[in-house]
């Protein structure tokens, strides 16, 4: 029988855990949605929507990608029927593979409509490590502690296996965030914290400034949910309250944040050897990481010829140039 998650005995902390969720999504939303459970075939478990487009981010473009995790119970069944309606080859055994050593695997998939739908692809077992908390690395949760929703679920047992999850990474957020809160925060600071912490963790084109856009882009979600998760920390005595603020019960010492930040930058290691997978699934990667960067630096970037012919061999000096220059993030 599994063991109850450590959340399950205060409805109301879970039910904060889970906010979001059920919030309905647009036509466009639904009908990628359905298309991508039909398009992965009876091995798909869930969908969960997430990304600028769930956020009701503001500046998202009409080339900008659906952000969708496709929860499925079997990666070889799941990619083959994907396979098996796609007009180009796609290699089924080799994306399966791909998904069982590094998960997830981020391939493209054109839905209902011709939107463009970005799939983070992951098993119920792997979700469950991911939002765990002892994931592997911090991908998975980064993203499903923010504002997510469950667009589509093939039962009542795939609902409960995702909610389970989401609300798992949410639970965890204390965990990992710890080491970098300040001495007094609120659920904003807190929100804030994670979500420069979850940004410093990947190589991202956007700038300093952009988690506090998506901060207030999906505020009237993560601050009630942050709120109640504080107060049940409070009363589990791992924070104290402090007026209007919560205050940490037992500071970190400067060991527990080393590994904080070492774990991280492995954490980072893993993150960036995904880009390799881009080359192997993702269909026009080169175009889509060229369209996202000047989306999110407001900066034009003409590839040469010799670039775009032999981007893994010519393109790296100047995205070291690139990462040089955006702001340092430091968890």
């Amino acid at each position: 029988m599994p063991t109850p998650p450590p959340w399950s005995d205060d409805a109301a902390l879970g039910a904060a855990l889970a906010l979001g969720l059920d919030r309905p999504v647009g036509i466009e939303a639904q009908r990628l949605g359905g298309s991508l459970a039909a398009g992965f075939g009876a091995a798909t478990v869930a969908l969960l929507h997430y990304g600028s487009h769930a956020q009701a981010a503001s500046g998202v473009g009409p080339d900008s990608a659906w952000d969708f995790f496709v929860i499925v119970d079997d990666y070889r069944a799941a990619y083959r029927a994907l396979a098996s309606g796609m007009a180009r080859r796609f290699p089924a055994r080799r994306a399966a593979w791909l998904n069982r050593i590094l998960p997830p695997n981020v391939l493209s998939v054109h839905g209902e409509g011709g939107l463009l739908a970005k799939c983070c692809v992951l098993s119920v077992h792997d979700l469950a490590r991911a939002c765990s908390e002892r994931p592997a690395d911090h991908f998975v949760r980064a993203r499903l502690f923010q504002q997510v929703h469950l667009t589509w679920a093939r039962d009542e047992a795939g609902r409960a296996a995702v909610t389970r999850a989401v609300a798992d990474a949410r639970w965890g957020t204390y965990g990992w965030g710890r080491p970098f809160l300040p001495a007094r925060f609120d659920a904003r600071r807190y929100a804030r914290t994670l979500l420069d912490v979850s940004y410093a963790a990947e190589i991202r084109p956007e700038g300093a400034q952009h988690t506090e856009t998506l901060l207030d882009a999906q505020a009237a979600t993560l601050l009630p949910m942050f709120e109640t998760l504080l107060a049940g920390l409070t009363t589990r005595g791992r924070l104290l309250r402090v007026g209007a603020e919560y205050g940490l019960s037992r500071p970190p010492g400067a060991r527990e944040r080393a590994l904080a930040r070492a774990w991280f930058g492995w954490s980072k290691m893993r993150a960036t050897l995904r880009w390799l997978k881009y080359v192997a699934l993702y269909d026009d990667w080169l175009e889509y990481v060229v369209r996202k960067v000047e989306r999110k630096s407001g900066e034009a970037v003409e590839l040469t010829e010799r670039e775009r012919r032999w981007p893994l061999i010519f393109l790296w000096p100047r995205a070291l140039r690139f990462i040089a220059r955006r702001p340092r993030r430091s968890p």
